[in-house]
């Protein structure tokens, strides 16, 4: 095999090179590239014209990574790209997967998870995706993370929502809402917040929306995920795991067994072939926000304010204070 391969995608050609380079035991980055061929139609729709952050790890899973949100100044003429503003007021020309040639690209460059902002790139300010991220705490068992997502499930259809499930590609569940792109950051995390803290006072103590590690405990629903610039792995993404993960889109049913160690870039592609893509219908219908914002404004008529935003933020006008509990009563004694 030559030093550079060329693969024939949405009209491209794009080059690997190092095909031959190890990216898991016994996966080399053309087999990274194959299994991105294999699934293309959905891998794509996972993340189609969506501003896209590349995690990338050159020297394969267990090598060093870094995040790059900028797109490198050599790139093929046909790569399409946006201009987002960060919460800093900075902005960034970040590359927009629009066909399977664009992620191919990505792959070469050594990409293990794919990072789509929750917009499209017609309208950068707007979100068309709320976003539900179930982290658990150390020592939470499996069986909890899936309960609080058909918890989350019940609680999304009681407030006129449907929910899409897909394995995170390491300990936790994601749950996508398609919404009508008519709010802004600040709004869409709004919404987010009070659902999670809905499914926090519906779960026994087993969900929490603490923003500080000391203070969780359970199933962390994490809503700051909806904010301008944070970003999850997409749907189909290989995951940095030793096993060569793929964060996968599931179905409901499958929620009460389903077993994320099941879904790697070897089981994957026989998975879609046989079943299809379980997330192909979530364009199909996008949601109004309006039941989880009155339910937001009846937490804060409540007396709930605001929740902690990541440290990179500016200051909310009603955010409790930005400082460990811990650290602030040592403070306060």
């Amino acid at each position: 095999m030559s030093e550079v391969a060329h693969i024939e995608a949405s009209g491209q050609e794009v080059k690997i090179s190092n095909p031959r380079k190890s990216f898991f035991p016994g996966i080399t980055k053309l087999d990274l590239v194959d299994y991105y061929v294999s699934v293309g139609e959905a891998a794509v729709r996972a993340c189609r014209d969506r501003p896209t952050t590349m995690h990338r790890f050159p020297d394969g899973y267990a090598g060093e990574a870094f995040w790059q949100k900028r797109l490198p100044q050599s790139r093929p003429e046909w790569i399409r790209s946006a201009t987002v503003r960060f919460p800093s007021g900075r902005s960034a020309t970040m590359l927009v997967i629009h066909d399977l040639a664009h992620l191919l690209w990505a792959i070469n460059l050594g990409c293990l998870g794919m990072n789509p902002w929750p917009v499209r790139d017609n309208d950068l300010d707007h979100p068309d995706e709320l976003r539900i991220d179930l982290d658990p705490t150390p020592g939470i068992p499996w069986q909890d993370v899936k309960d609080i997502a058909l918890l989350t499930r019940d609680t999304l259809a009681d407030h006129g929502l449907v929910g899409w499930p897909k394995t995170s590609g390491k300990r936790g569940i994601h749950i996508y809402v398609r919404i009508e792109p008519k709010h802004d950051f600040t709004g869409v995390r709004r919404a987010a917040l009070a659902l999670s803290r809905e499914v926090e006072r519906r779960s026994d103590g087993v969900a929490t929306t603490a923003w500080w590690k000391e203070e969780r405990v359970g199933v962390f629903l994490d809503y700051n995920q909806n904010a301008r610039d944070r970003t999850i792995a997409c749907g189909y993404g290989v995951r940095a795991t030793g096993e060569a993960r793929v964060s996968t889109p599931i179905t409901w049913d499958e929620v009460p067994d389903v077993d994320p160690e099941a879904f790697t870039v070897a089981t994957v592609p026989d998975r879609v072939a046989r079943i299809g893509d379980p997330a192909e219908g979530i364009d199909d219908v996008a949601y109004n926000l309006d039941s989880l914002l009155e339910l937001a404004r009846t937490d804060e008529a409540g007396g709930l304010s605001d929740a902690p935003w990541p440290p990179n933020f500016p200051k909310a006008g009603n955010e409790p204070p930005r400082v460990q509990p811990s650290r602030r009563r040592k403070t306060q004694n």
